[in-house]
């Protein structure tokens, strides 16, 4: 059975195509991964709702995924929603509008986004053998940090939702091309400051999404993705702290010309960089873990729980 996942964030609207094989290893075997980045948290951070320019480019996204599906042969599609539709105090406007495309949506908490990021991560990374783990999901909106090991399960046992993402800082602090010092500093003291409401990472940092896959990239020096070289990149975090140096001094357009960066991500991934140097300082870590996986991963992964089931 071919099966698909819209994760609908911030910046993005990642859909995962897999096919379901039951009884086999892994069970779910990706088709193809699609990209779109209608942005629909622009301005989010400072008006507390969704822009009309941004409803309209996510539905046209969503449509454009729909139809990928399917040319794709998709059999059952689901979409999710994250931060910008829990957040936005006019969420329904768009709401009813997907409705009305015929596809079951379901808006997932802080805490399941948590959860579904760190299955991804355990369902196709090897388990470590210190017997704990830590996941930290990255958004435009929003950033999650899960801790889960042997003794739980592998599953989650502490997770929090922190309103930071690349988005969120970049329009909140970064207004100048390339930043300033003073905006930089600000940027700093803003994650610093909601970083420490997260868990005590245990055990290796994997850091997912785009923000993180964006950096491991620009880090090879990639000039097309490719999910089997950042799947399970180490990035050492010195090299990570050497790359924000260089894209601090980078107006827009020179990072535009970066091998490894999706010009979309251009003016937000300095924004998104220095929350995971944050994140990976505070966790006391020298590298990181980067995963091509995240919340689209895991929803296929709890559906096709759903589907081995007995009726």
């Amino acid at each position: 059975m071919r099966l698909a996942a819209i994760d609908v964030g911030t910046n993005t609207a990642l859909m995962l195509v897999a096919d379901y094989l039951p009884g086999q290893t892994p069970r779910l075997q990706a088709v193809a991964d699609f990209l779109e980045m209608p942005r629909l948290g622009q301005d989010l951070d400072r008006t507390g709702r969704l822009h009309p320019e941004a409803i309209a480019r996510t539905l046209a996204a969503l449509r454009r995924q729909l139809e990928r599906a399917k040319e794709h042969g998709v059999a059952q599609v689901l979409i999710v929603g994250t931060e910008s539709m829990r957040a936005a105090a006019n969420s329904a406007e768009l709401l009813t509008q997907i409705a009305e495309l015929g596809v079951p949506l379901r808006i997932i908490s802080g805490d399941e986004e948590a959860r579904l990021s760190f299955r991804s991560v355990v369902e196709s990374l090897p388990k470590p053998s210190a017997g704990a783990l830590s996941v930290l999901d990255i958004g435009g909106g929003s950033t999650e940090l899960v801790v889960g090991g042997k003794d739980s399960g592998w599953k989650p046992f502490k997770w929090q939702s922190v309103k930071v993402g690349s988005v969120r800082m970049h329009e909140r602090h970064l207004h100048s091309d390339p930043p300033t010092p003073s905006e930089q500093a600000a940027l700093r003291t803003t994650i610093r400051a909601a970083i420490k409401d997260l868990p005590q990472a245990r055990g290796p940092l994997v850091a997912l999404a785009g923000t993180a896959t964006t950096l491991g990239a620009l880090h090879l020096g990639l000039k097309e993705h490719d999910s089997k070289r950042l799947d399970g990149l180490k990035l050492p975090v010195a090299a990570l702290t050497q790359l924000l140096a260089r894209l601090a001094t980078m107006t827009v357009a020179q990072r535009c010309e970066l091998p490894g960066l999706d010009v979309r991500r251009a003016d937000v991934i300095y924004a998104g960089g220095v929350i995971l140097e944050e994140v990976a300082l505070q966790a006391g870590v020298d590298e990181v873990i980067i995963s091509d996986r995240g919340v689209r991963w895991g929803v296929l992964e709890e559906l096709a729980d759903s589907l081995g089931r007995p009726a």
